[in-house]
Formats: C-alpha cells, structure tokens, sequence
C-alpha cells in the first residue's frame, strides 16, 4: 500500500510516466508476494510481439517526411484536386492534415509542419482566425485511422487485434469525419473561396508530378498489406527505404548526414513507448493474474446492463483520457485492461479499436489540456483560451460522428466482415 502512495506522488510531482509504473508494479508484486521474475518476463513477451518491428521503422519513415518539403507538395495536390470546390482551401486543410498526420503518426508534427502555411493561406482566402485556428489545431489528429498510422500499429500490438483489419476498419470512419469536417468548412466558407481556385488540369497534373513519387506510397502500402504481398513489418521496411531514397535522392530535400538527427528523433518517441509499454505490461499482468477485470466488470454490472451503457462509459472515460494522456501512453495504458470487460460484452475488438482510436484523436483537442490546444497555442502565438473557443465547434461535430461511430458498428467492420 505504501509503494502505491509513493507511485501516485511520484505521478503528481510529474515523474515519468515508465518510471511510475514501474514503481506500481513493483510495489504490487511485493504486496501481492508475487515473484519479481514476472516483470523481467514483461520484456521477453514484447519482444515475442511480431508486428513490433513496425514500430521504428514506420516512425523512421514518418520523421523524414516530415523534416522534408513533402507536406508542401501534398498540400499542392490536395489544393489541386479540391481548391476549386466552395470552401475549397478549408477542405484542402483537412485532407492535408490528415494525409499528413496519417504518415507521421504524429499529431503535434502536423501543426509544425503544417500549421504555418495553412494559417497563411487561410488568412489570404479572408477565412477569419477564429475558424482558421479551430480547424488547424483539430486537423492535425484526423489521420489517425488511416495507413500507415502509427498509432493503428501499436493498438495492434497492445490488443492483438489484426492490425490488417484495423486499417480496414478505420477506413470508411475516417472518411466520414473528413467529410462531416469538410461539409461544415464549407458551409462556414464556400461563399469566401468558390471564386478564387478554379479547377485547372494543369495544376494537377503540374502538382501530381511534383509529388509523383510520394502520393502513391499510401497506395502501395494499403494494397501490399491487404492482398498479402508483405505483411506490415515488411510494408515498414519498404515503407522507411522508399522514403529515404525519394527524399535524399530524389527530391534532395534531406541530406545523408540529416538523416541521424531524424533517426534520434524518431528513437527517441519509439524508446519511450517501449518502455512505457514494458511497464505497462508488468502492471497488467498483476492485474490479470489477480482477476482484476473479472472483479472490475462484477462490480460495474449493476450499472451496465447491456453492451451500450458500457461503450456510453467508454466514451467518456476515453474522453476524459484522451486531452490528459499522449495517445500511445493511452494505448499501452488502457487497452489491455479495456478489453476484458469489452469482450463480457460482446463488444467487437475491431470496432473497439475504432472508438477508442476516435476517442484520443478528439481529446489532443479537448480542454484542458489537449496537446494540440498548448501546441497550437505556442505555434500561433495565441491565448489558450482563445484556442480552447475556436476548437469547440469542431469538437461538437466531432463528437457527433464518435457516437455514430459507437452505435453503429457497421460503419467499422462492413469492409473487415
């Protein structure tokens, strides 16, 4: 009980986060009397975990796009293909944060990265700042379901879910959130840009061509996946020496020396999540070896009387963790002990990946204390509360489409089933 105190002290006096769990799990195995061995056997199961290698290699990959000019030219495209349509430069903010966010798995990474420019184009379009800053700071988590996310990947491994089947799950949910984003912006806007970004061919095809070595690698990842050409640890492989070759070689965007600072970079976000998840995983293995979830799940049954009232619980627990906690710390932290009770339940694990991916990707814009509102704020140079205002109708809508997304499972596992 003693250790336990010391570990939520630790906590509070901002600690970090491995550090403190593996404090919990230490002070819970000697309560419990259990064998510390246990803990050391933690490791050993996460390097049995066949899609790891994914992990670095995507987040690799992810890091040099992003340290290069591709998210100018993929926003070129998109302004291309979607500029000439009312509000045409707000949805090409959308579809270019979540093309974005989709490769780097990063959501802070795409205010950086791209954050700047659309503030400026935005702003010459005469969209106001308060609509502007809301939709940029939400915009950087929208490609969290999509190919090749990070964060997709290591839900995988923490739940065991087929990461292949994840991927095809979040797709047509993804797709209705940009499309609920992209309505509203151009409700919001059409009447400011309708006018100003004509449909050329030209310019598409002068925008394809500048991008034409990095607009397919979606493509070819999401195809090689699903038709079984490699599995995602390969697709990882191909994806990071692709990238690499297109931009140093290629686009020369990078150089070869460039490229350690962008490896340290990305190690340094892997590390972390590995060692989280070790001790995450130490911690969730007392748990179980002590039924805790059983227990956990007998207790709350008298408030849950069927599958729904769990997953309106869900949510809002979901919510409440997503604007306090980084969603990869979240995925090593809850998922494992979600899923028990959700499987008393009938709950699809699939679909459970769904919800509880939309779920952290609405609290990085979430107050108090979303990571993208401080990001946002600092990046921008605004008041906090002002970033707070402008997120809120974003966040409704939003929300909106998580319960949909809840209450219909469909939508989730039509192209998986």
């Amino acid at each position: 009980m003693i250790g336990r105190v010391v570990a939520i002290i630790l906590a509070l006096a901002g600690v970090p986060l491995f550090a403190v769990m593996g404090a919990i799990a230490l002070a819970s195995y000697l309560d419990a009397e259990m064998p510390l061995s246990s803990i050391m056997i933690t490791f050993y199961q996460i390097s049995e975990m066949q899609v790891l290698p994914s992990l670095p290699l995507f987040a690799f990959g992810g890091y040099v796009l992003a340290a290069s000019r591709a998210p100018n030219r993929l926003l070129r495209v998109a302004n291309a293909l979607l500029g000439w349509m009312p509000g045409g430069l707000s949805i090409v903010a959308i579809c270019a944060s979540t093309m974005v966010t989709a490769v780097t798995g990063a959501s802070g990474v795409t205010i950086v990265a791209l954050g700047g420019l659309l503030m400026v184009a935005l702003e010459r379009e005469g969209v106001g700042e308060h609509f502007r800053l809301g939709l940029v700071t939400t915009g950087g988590s929208l490609g969290l379901l999509f190919p090749p996310s990070l964060a997709v990947i290591l839900y995988g491994v923490v739940s065991r879910a087929p990461v292949e089947d994840l991927f095809l799950a979040g797709l047509i949910p993804g797709l209705l959130i940009v499309v609920v984003l992209s309505t509203y912006a151009a409700l919001r806007t059409g009447r400011l840009s309708s006018p100003r970004q004509p449909f050329s061919w030209k310019e598409l095809g002068l925008a394809l061509r500048e991008a034409a070595w990095e607009v397919p690698l979606p493509v070819v990842l999401i195809l090689g996946i699903y038709t079984g050409f490699f599995t995602v640890s390969e697709a990882a492989v191909v994806g990071a020496a692709y990238i690499v070759v297109v931009e140093v070689f290629v686009y020369r965007d990078l150089r070869l020396r460039d490229l350690g600072a962008v490896a340290r970079d990305s190690a340094v976000l892997v590390g972390g999540i590995l060692i989280i998840l070790g001790m995450t995983m130490a911690v969730t293995n007392f748990v179980i070896d002590n039924e805790i979830p059983r227990k956990l799940f007998d207790s709350v049954t008298q408030y849950m009387t069927n599958k729904y009232a769990f997953l309106v619980s869900l949510n809002v627990f979901l919510l409440l963790v997503g604007c306090m906690i980084d969603i990869y710390a979240a995925i090593v932290l809850i998922v494992p002990l979600m899923i028990p009770i959700a499987e008393e339940f009938a709950v699809d694990p699939v679909h459970l990946g769904i919800v509880f991916l939309v779920n952290m990707g609405i609290g990085y814009a979430t107050p108090p204390v979303g990571i993208n509102l401080f990001i946002a704020s600092v990046r921008f140079e605004k008041p906090i509360l002002r970033v707070y205002w402008a997120c809120l109708p974003f966040i409704i809508l939003l929300l909106i489409v998580l319960a949909v997304l809840t209450f219909v499972p469909a939508l989730s596992l039509f192209l998986v089933r």
